[in-house]
């Protein structure tokens, strides 16, 4: 039975964010030997990582799923999140980081600032989680530290500080000099292989022939810090003496108030560097009460409410921010705690469905692994079994009487659709139930079933996302299915103001229906979404009837006349209409809202939305003309083109429906060395010619 540190001043809850590539799993990995969690190094090449435990993972080499872990160093207790690094599962470093303290991000020392290294950046600025930087793969051909710094400055608006300098660079690359203690720590070159036990480092003064260069950066890391503390720019300007102490305890405030990001480099599939980062994240990452109080709302009345880990008088709450399915012990839930502490076996409150739950066994997660805990308490990261109802973003509370609800986790709306089907009718319960599971653990993954076609269609980020989605339902299920091509999640609009009338009247002897409604519509700026508003006076309808119309109206918007596709990014005002004091109901008010929506609509000029990526391109520039030509074939517009040495950059806008089987096409078109990054980013019309209809 595993105990759960009561500790909080040194606990660690972090995660490891980066682009696809860049190392984290393969830092993660080193971080979990070093610190004697594990006693064997895996390898990603061979898919025998810890925290890349799916079969899908460790057949193509990525990460998918976020996987957390703990392992104990220099008696700080951290708990890791490993995220994935391609943009088709951003979802999961969004809630990952929703509930982190810290995080370190991974950078490639070659390729610097990449794609989606700017969007998980912009994901933790999203939290303000502070963060420090590992500048991996300082072992390879073209690696540049100093590069990389320079990267994150001008591609992130970041200020990185270096607290390490490297000791040589590429093939030659053997250690770091710690700016701050004024130390160096040399390896052995080969650094015991990939995946064989290294040897300790060897440390030892700064090199006589390294001096010029570290009182250099030393005197660059003491101007930083100093800016950043009264008390230390006043001893910076007179010229007095600064001790290490000083610097380490500003360099830790600067890095909690994110003013700063200590930057580190190493390269772990070597081995090198891992301890020196385990040491910055135990000195300059935030504990749990370093961070500030979490803030929700009150239960009862809505009532602003602060809750902090270190207040022992303060109830339970915690936070859901993922759940997954085990196949041996069924649905689990992963858990923040933010304040007080529960434990295991007891009834506790969902606050933001209202129901009691039973809270089962609590354990720790290492991966696919689990240990067992009684307790948990404020700042822990644990997985719950037996929360049935609670889903990603709820919160958990000890009763109903002093329940909070604290904010729940927002997600990317899914943009690709593929229709799926069993192959035979006896897989048909068993898809339903996988595609019910996947939807509960993954917030981006959205079923849907349309009576139209008669067709279940799924709904995702990306090519990659369904591929994956769809191969773990045929494989933990054990059935087949056919999959349609992919579908574009397109929308209508309207492009000019109108004016409707929606009148239901039926009499058929007895009691009737009288619904009488004008309304109008106008456009409003993309990602508006529908608006209504209600401008009657004087009783023409009398108000227990304006929700009705405005449900009916609604309920119309989600099917548009030029394409069958939602209504988006309008304005409904209901201004005048009639009622009948005997015949008038909630559902003729209701049908007639809906006829006058749908009249609105034909008479505002529709058009038809398709959404829009954003595409970066990095190509070497011998290269650029074919990969400007394919991408204008795909109605795209180049927006800027950026060089850097022999490597060109490529920014522009295409029509996601434009963009399938573009990661074959740029491979094709590059001989595979051009990489590419592509997010949603804007609804834009499109000529009706063009729409799959």
């Amino acid at each position: 039975m595993a105990k759960v540190n009561g500790n909080l001043e040194n606990t660690r809850n972090i995660g490891f964010i980066a682009h696809i590539d860049a190392g984290k799993t393969t830092v993660t990995e080193r971080v979990l030997y070093f610190t004697r969690r594990i006693h064997r190094i895996g390898g990603v090449d061979e898919g025998t990582t810890t925290t890349d435990w799916m079969a899908q993972e460790r057949e193509r080499g990525i990460t998918i799923t976020s996987a957390a872990t703990n392992c104990s160093w220099n008696g700080h207790e951290i708990s890791i999140i490993d995220t994935p690094g391609h943009v088709d599962f951003t979802a999961e470093v969004e809630r990952s980081l929703r509930v982190l303290d810290g995080c370190v991000v991974v950078f490639d020392a070659v390729a610097g600032v990449q794609p989606q290294s700017e969007t998980v950046w912009r994901q933790a600025d999203k939290y303000n989680v502070p963060r420090i930087c590992f500048i991996n793969k300082m072992d390879r051909p073209g690696a540049n530290f100093l590069g990389a710094l320079d990267s994150i400055v001008h591609r992130l608006d970041a200020n990185p500080v270096a607290v390490q300098m490297p000791i040589g660079h590429e093939e030659d690359f053997q250690g770091v000099i710690d700016l701050v203690e004024g130390k160096a720590v040399i390896y052995e070159k080969n650094g015991g292989g990939k995946n064989s036990p290294p040897k300790p480092p060897q440390i030892g003064p700064v090199p006589e022939e390294m001096m010029e260069d570290f009182l250099k950066h030393r005197a660059e890391l003491v101007e930083k810090v100093a800016e950043t503390d009264d008390v230390l720019l006043e001893k910076y300007l007179e010229d007095e003496p600064i001790s290490r102490g000083e610097i380490k305890s500003a360099l830790r405030k600067a890095t909690l108030d994110c003013k700063i990001v200590p930057a580190l480099c190493g390269t772990a599939l070597r081995h090198k560097g891992i301890t020196p980062l385990l040491d910055a994240v135990c000195d300059y990452l935030p504990s749990p009460l370093d961070v500030p109080p979490v803030e929700g709302k009150a239960y009862r009345d809505g009532a602003p409410v602060f809750r902090h880990p270190s207040d022992p008088d303060a109830p339970f709450s915690a936070l859901a921010f993922k759940t997954v399915t085990d196949p041996y012990i069924g649905r689990l839930v992963y858990l923040r705690v933010y304040s007080g502490g529960s434990a295991s076996g007891v009834r506790v409150f969902n606050s933001t469905k209202g129901r009691r739950e039973q809270l089962g066994r609590l354990v720790l997660m290492h991966a696919d692994k689990r240990e067992d805990v009684t307790e948990v308490r404020a700042g822990q990261i644990v997985a719950a079994v037996g929360l049935k109802s609670t889903a990603t973003g709820d919160t958990i509370c000890a009763s109903r009487d002093d329940a909070v609800i604290l904010e729940t986790i927002s997600f990317p709306t899914p943009v690709m659709s593929v229709a799926i089907e069993p192959k035979s009718r006896v897989d048909q319960d068993k898809v339903s139930e996988a595609l019910i599971r996947m939807s509960d653990e993954d917030p981006t993954f959205k079923v849907a079933y349309d009576s139209e076609t008669a067709q279940t269609v799924v709904s995702g980020m990306g090519e990659l996302h369904l591929e994956i989605v769809i191969d773990r339902i045929k494989r933990e299920s054990k059935v087949d299915a056919n999959v349609g091509k992919p579908k574009v999640a397109y929308r209508e609009t309207v492009t000019a103001p109108a004016r409707a009338e929606g009148r239901f009247v039926r009499q058929s002897g007895g009691h009737g229906q009288y619904g009488h409604v004008w309304m109008e519509i106008e456009p409003l700026e993309r990602g508006s979404g529908v608006r209504f508003e209600s401008k009657i006076v004087g009783g023409a309808i009398p108000s227990e009837f304006i929700p009705a119309v405005e449900s009916g109206a609604r309920e119309a918007l989600k099917s548009g006349p030029a394409s069958n596709s939602p209504v988006v990014d309008v304005k409904l005002t209901l201004v005048d209409g009639s009622y009948h004091e005997v015949d008038s109901s909630a559902v003729s008010f209701q049908i007639a809202g809906s006829i006058a929506a749908k009249a609105l609509v034909e008479r505002g000029k529709p058009i038809v939305l398709e959404p829009v990526m954003k595409v970066e391109v990095v190509t070497p520039g011998d290269y650029l003309g074919d990969v400007l030509g394919d991408l204008n074939r795909r109605r795209s517009q180049i927006g800027s083109i950026e060089g850097q040495g022999s490597v060109q950059s490529v920014y522009a806008q295409t029509p996601l429906a434009e963009s399938f089987g573009y990661a074959g096409a740029l491979r094709s078109l590059t001989q595979g060395r051009a990489i590419y990054n592509i997010e949603f980013d804007n609804y834009a019309p499109v000529s009706k010619d063009l729409v799959e209809l």
